[in-house]
């Protein structure tokens, strides 16, 4: 087996382990089953989920067993949060997202056919051992396992403990539904380790400790960083909120887009932890990317990267087309309606109806222009641009074959400034 440690410790995943000398023996003597849990919380996973998927991938290309769970009960509950009570969710909508995160994991792990040496994943639901227990079984059986003390020693228990919100028993009761998880996987599918964000390492070693009491044995966990901004704001977000690893909800440009505009000191923190390359291929990046920050070789080569990883070549090609067109540098006709669209609601649009306004009405519309003089004013001096196009004509109006595909006109004023027009019939 790969000494995977290393290679861990090299890329800044590792945040805490258990007896780290005797994990790397146990991973040395053959192939581990290995898991991580992801709580169907929401309808989709997001980029702040992909750290995980980091570990699992390194694990597994070093020969040993994935087994992913995605909780089916434990998403009945939600992992308590340090600030408020989570909202619960039905059970008809949990068993929907069971079914579309457990499709979004599939493109990491998944492998084909040909592969050689590598093992694909198991996947599994705790909701399946979960709800056959009874209460009194439930209290009896693995409740007395755990010190109240112990438990209100975690983290995120301590932290509602002491505020206004408080928690209830519900949420409470959470690490021991994790702690068992990793107990009944132990016991189905011999996993000895289980990795996890580093908020989550008081759920992990109360797994570690339930196997021990349980069943007499040893077994290991490994947590991740919080990754954060250099701003000190949270990983993750956008304007429009979370980077969601759902196509639908966060589009492929606008995905390609949040990697392509971090922060130079982000960009060089986050390539080691996201980025497969050879290491000394992502010492050059960053070097690079010191030297010449306005190429922003790092943003370019996290962007490249993660879109192929979460949404295939052919999105990539698309994403990248799409902001070159948007600014001149390639041919608008040759974009998807989809991609055009997403690109354009990420840059900003607005709809019209019925009789379709001049392009100086247009400019003034979108908010490239503060109002109709400055809309001609910036015709005039040859900076707004159709299409593409540079305009001539403040009053033109576009015609019918200036529409592009799903009913799109793109509006440039200058280099950098552009919006879209969507057409509604």
């Amino acid at each position: 087996m790969n000494d995977v440690i290393d290679d861990l410790h090299r890329r800044g995943l590792i945040a805490q382990s258990t007896d780290e000398a005797a994990l790397r023996a146990h991973l040395a003597e053959g192939p581990v089953a290995y898991y991580a849990g992801f709580d169907p919380t929401a309808q989709s996973l997001h980029v702040g989920h992909l750290l995980q998927f980091m570990v699992l991938r390194a694990l597994q290309r070093a020969g040993h067993q994935p087994v992913v769970l995605v909780g089916g009960a434990t998403g009945l509950i939600g992992d308590p949060r340090p600030s408020s009570e989570r909202q619960l969710n039905d059970r008809d909508t949990v068993a929907a997202w069971v079914g579309r995160i457990r499709e979004q994991v599939a493109p990491f792990l998944d492998l084909p056919a040909e592969t050689d040496g590598l093992k694909g994943p198991i996947y599994v639901d705790n909701l399946d051992w979960t709800a056959p227990v009874s209460a009194i079984d439930f209290l009896r059986d693995i409740g007395k396992h755990f010190r109240v003390s112990q438990m209100l020693a975690k983290e995120a228990v301590s932290a509602r403990l002491n505020s206004e919100a408080g928690i209830s028993y519900t949420e409470f009761s959470y690490q021991i539904l994790q702690a068992n998880d990793f107990r009944e996987l132990h016991r189905r599918h011999g996993v000895t380790l289980q990795t996890g964000g580093s908020d989550q390492w008081g759920n992990l070693t109360a797994g570690i400790d339930l196997v021990r009491r349980t069943e007499g044995a040893r077994v290991h966990a490994l947590s991740t960083p919080l990754v954060t901004k250099s701003d000190g704001t949270k990983f993750g977000k956008s304007e429009g909120g979370a980077v969601w690893l759902d196509p639908a909800l966060t589009s492929p440009y606008a995905f390609f887009q949040f990697w392509l505009n971090a922060d130079d000191a982000d960009a060089r923190m986050w390539l080691p932890l996201y980025s497969e390359r050879p290491a000394e291929e992502v010492a050059a990046l960053i070097a690079e990317s010191i030297e010449r920050p306005a190429a922003r070789t790092a943003q370019r080569a996290l962007a490249e990267e993660l879109t192929v990883l979460v949404h295939g070549p052919e999105q990539l090609r698309q994403a990248e087309a799409a902001g070159r067109a948007l600014f001149g540098r390639d041919d608008l006709a040759g974009l998807e309606a989809g991609t055009l669209g997403a690109a354009l609601r990420e840059a900003g649009s607005v709809t019209v109806d019925g009789e379709v306004p001049s392009i100086a009405q247009l400019l003034q519309l979108t908010g490239l222009a503060a109002s109709l003089s400055e809309a001609r004013r910036t015709v005039k001096e040859g900076g707004a641009y159709l299409n593409n196009e540079r305009v001539t004509d403040a009053d033109a109006v576009p015609g019918a074959d200036a529409w592009l595909a799903g009913g799109w006109l793109v509006l440039r004023r200058g280099k950098r400034a552009v919006a879209g027009v969507q057409r509604v019939r």
